[in-house]
């Protein structure tokens, strides 16, 4: 049990950090100093960028879910 829920934690950390970089910039963030600020500026689709925030939400609500069920086992 303990095995597996570190394993998702572990994907689900990868993933946050993933989605996280993907979100478009909204001014003179850490996204726009690793190159953020170029590819904002080409536009993408509202249907997308609501759908990244809905995946992101999930995901994050996966990952507080697994913490909590490992403090739980470990406890």
């Amino acid at each position: 049990m303990k095995l597996g829920l570190s394993i998702l934690l572990v994907v689900t950390s990868v993933l946050m950090i993933m989605l996280v970089l993907l979100h478009k910039g909204k001014g003179s963030g850490l996204s726009d100093l690793f190159g953020g600020g170029i590819s904002s500026n080409y536009g993408g689709s509202s249907v997308v960028e609501r759908n990244l925030d809905r995946i992101t939400i999930v995901v994050g609500g996966l990952w507080f879910a697994g913490v909590v069920a490992l403090s739980l086992v470990l406890k």
